[in-house]
This record gives C-alpha cells, sequence and structure tokens, in this order.
C-alpha cells in the first residue's frame, strides 16, 4: 500500500499544472480532484475500518502544507472537505457513516460546506432556513452566497434551523447527497484571488432521511466545536503557511542561485533583515500550528471539552495569526523581490497570485469577529492558561469561569 508521501507525489505534478490556468480562468481544478480521488488521499481521514488511510491530524496537517505549495485553491477545496469528513468521523450515526466513509475513501465522494447564509453571512451558529418534518423525510431550501466548489460536490453538509418555530441558535447539520438535492447556481465567482476554487453561491432544495443528521437534532454547536472548528483551523493555517513558505524556498533558492538577480544584494543588512523577518513570521505560524494540534490531539486522546474558553482562544489565535503572518511574509518577500520579479504576474516566483490569495485569509471568517470573540473568551480564563506542548491542565483546574459572564461569543467555522 502507497504511503502518504508517495501518493502526494503522485499527485502535486497535476495540481501544478493546471495551477495557473485555474487562476487566470477562476476555474475549479477538476483534474487535481480528480487525481486526489484517484490516490484515495479524499479518505485520508477516514478510518481504516471504512476503507480510508485513518490519519491523525499532523498528516493532515501536512498534506494540506504540501499541497498549498502547489496550488492553495486546491489545496483549501482538498483540506475543507476534509474538515467536512471528519464531521461525518466524529458525529454522523452508524447507518450514515457506514454508507458514506467508504464512499469517501474510494474518491466517490467530495464533500461541500454550506454555512454561510444571506443575512447572516458567515456565522456558524446559527441559521435562517428552517427544516420541516414531513412523514419522516427533512425538507429544507437553503440558500449559501458562499460555497466552495459548489458546483462539482458529491454532496453537502447543510446548516439549518432544526424547525420553523426553533430560534436561530438552535441548528442542525444535515447531510444531502447532490441527487437529493435540486442544485440551482446563484451568482458568479470572480474574486482577487482563491480563483480555483470557485467558491460561488447555490441553492439547494431537498428532502432526506431523519438519518442523514450529522449529530443531534439542534445540536450543531455540538459538532462545531468538537470538529468542525478545530479541523478548520488547523485546515486553513496549514494550508497558508505552505503556500508562503513554497514562495519563501523559491524566493531564497533564486537568491543562492548563479541567477540572482544584480539589484540585490545579500550583503546589505536590508536584505539580510527583510529575510529574517519573513522567517520569523513563518516559524511563528508553524510552532503555533504544532501546538494547537498537540492541544487538539491531547483533547481527542482523553476526551477533554475544546468548548473550554482557552482551547477556543488558542483556535482563533491559530487562524488569526496564520493569516495576517503568512500574508504579512507574502508582502514583505513581494518588497525584496521587487517589481519585476516580486509584481509581474509572469514572474517565475509566482509571489503574485500569492499575495493575491493570501489577501483573503483575514476574510474568510473575518478576523475582526474572531479578535471579538477572544475578547470575551478572555474573561472566561482568568487562569490565562496560554498555549503550551505540554499536555493542559483540565478544565476545572485550568479556568476559572464566573457565575455570571459575558457570553463566549461565536467560535468560527
Amino acid at each position: 500500500m502507497s504511503s502518504v508521501p508517495e501518493r502526494l507525489a503522485e499527485v502535486l505534478p497535476v495540481v501544478r499544472d493546471h495551477a495557473d490556468r485555474c487562476d487566470a480562468e477562476a476555474r475549479f481544478p477538476s483534474e487535481s480532484v480528480d487525481a486526489l480521488r484517484a490516490t484515495g488521499l479524499m479518505g485520508l481521514l477516514v478510518p481504516e475500518e471504512h476503507g480510508g488511510l485513518g490519519a491523525d491530524l499532523r498528516t493532515f496537517a501536512e498534506t494540506a502544507q504540501t499541497l498549498a505549495g502547489a496550488c492553495l485553491s486546491t489545496a483549501m477545496i482538498w483540506a475543507m472537505h476534509g474538515q467536512q469528513v471528519d464531521a461525518v468521523v466524529r458525529h454522523a450515526g452508524p447507518r450514515l457513516a457506514g454508507e458514506l466513509l467508504p464512499r469517501i475513501a474510494r474518491g466517490g465522494m467530495y464533500l461541500a460546506s454550506v454555512t454561510t447564509e444571506p443575512g447572516k453571512g458567515g456565522h456558524l451558529l446559527s441559521a435562517d432556513a428552517a427544516l420541516t418534518a414531513e412523514r419522516h423525510l427533512l425538507h429544507f431550501d437553503r440558500t449559501g452566497p458562499v460555497v466552495t466548489g459548489a458546483a462539482h460536490a458529491d454532496g453537502f453538509l447543510i446548516t439549518l434551523r432544526a424547525a420553523p418555530d426553533a430560534p436561530a441558535h438552535q441548528v442542525s447539520l444535515v447531510y444531502a447527497a447532490r441527487e437529493q438535492t435540486a442544485v440551482e447556481p446563484v451568482g458568479d465567482w470572480n474574486p482577487l484571488g482563491m480563483r480555483g476554487t470557485h467558491s460561488t453561491g447555490i441553492r439547494l432544495k431537498g428532502a432526506v432521511p431523519a438519518g442523514q443528521l450529522v449529530g443531534g437534532e439542534g445540536e450543531f454547536r455540538t459538532v462545531a466545536v468538537d470538529s468542525m472548528v478545530p479541523v478548520g483551523h488547523i485546515a486553513w493555517a496549514s494550508c497558508w503557511l505552505g503556500a508562503a513558505r513554497s514562495g519563501y524556498q523559491r524566493l531564497v533558492r533564486l537568491l543562492t542561485s548563479r541567477g540572482r538577480p544584480r539589484g540585490i544584494d545579500l550583503a546589505s543588512p536590508l536584505t539580510t533583515e527583510r529575510l529574517a523577518r519573513i522567517r520569523t513570521d513563518l516559524e511563528l505560524v508553524s510552532g503555533y500550528l504544532h501546538g494547537v494540534i498537540a492541544e487538539i490531539g491531547q483533547a481527542r486522546a482523553t476526551g477533554a471539552d475544546t468548548a473550554d474558553p482557552a482551547v477556543q482562544i488558542h483556535l482563533n489565535t491559530l487562524k488569526i495569526a496564520a493569516s495576517e503572518l503568512a500574508f504579512g511574509a507574502t508582502d514583505r518577500m513581494v518588497q525584496l523581490a521587487g517589481l519585476t520579479l516580486g509584481y509581474q504576474r509572469d514572474s517565475p516566483l509566482g509571489l503574485e497570485r500569492l499575495f493575491r490569495d493570501l489577501r483573503s485569509a483575514a476574510l474568510n471568517y473575518a478576523n475582526d469577529r474572531l479578535l471579538t470573540s477572544n475578547g470575551s473568551l478572555c474573561l472566561l480564563d482568568r487562569g490565562v492558561r496560554l498555549l503550551s506542548a505540554a499536555p493542559a491542565a483540565s478544565p476545572a483546574s485550568a479556568v476559572d469561569t464566573p457565575v455570571d459572564g459575558p457570553a463566549p461569543g461565536h467560535v468560527s467555522p
């Protein structure tokens, strides 16, 4: 059986070959996703008993970084699919898991996430459109204004209000196969960066059996806190780090080659200072990412509650730091490389596309929203438990939660 690196070695040439065209045309990288399907990498997080590779979160993060070094759009499509797979693995009922996971492992299922909604934007833990129960079926009519790979997904995980009379925060997560839904495109996709994700809007209308709930009725918050938030933030940070690191590798290799531009003086303190600052940004993201992976892995191994305020702060901080530092590092690379090598679209360094792609990182579930949430969460973590490579203390000893305190705010997708 091929290892994950061997499978990646098969996929990467395809991903690289199609990256520029998918960016130029704002086209979904179908060839790259087909290669991921064929090598079994779409089932990386599917347990072995269901035919998958049974990989852990560290391997997931490393794979996302490697893919992002070839094409950030492809990596984000794959990583967000992995986020949905983890939710199915951890929260689907036995029958749904038994039907769906082997199909994912075989490469026959690409899952898209439908959490955005007109009027509420990307707020994860609320929903406007509601499920309607009728004769053992759950009916829905749902519009998602931004859905990665919407036109190409084989199935969807959709957030909906649990019932027409349920409050907005009582949300259910529903799996719907494409053949169970009428899929109607809504709008176009012509953004500055991340063009290959083809994150168009869609309207989904259909009905599914009640057994296709992922998690309990109205209990999406549990799924989000346990699975979607931690895996989503690890996925995004890994992709952004992998893309920025690859750009830095290309820059360093050029500067240390015989073809180094004569206008860049490696003996200049300004040049070496810029190189050092870029490396510092990447090191900080890498270190914090691995710390969060260790913390979530420990929580999963011990059954600790990831809703703990300190854990949520660490997850939100990962997303904020990775998005800002990866983009900042890329901005420094463009400045160092100069107008011709750093800013031109046809430069072999590829920094222009990287710059456009990473500009979206702070907007992908807005950093302002996460900072506001973290500010409220900080008041619940009186022990100020900082991220550590060591196993976390139990919430009872680490967090002094006030009886009456501010609401914890929204966790992110």
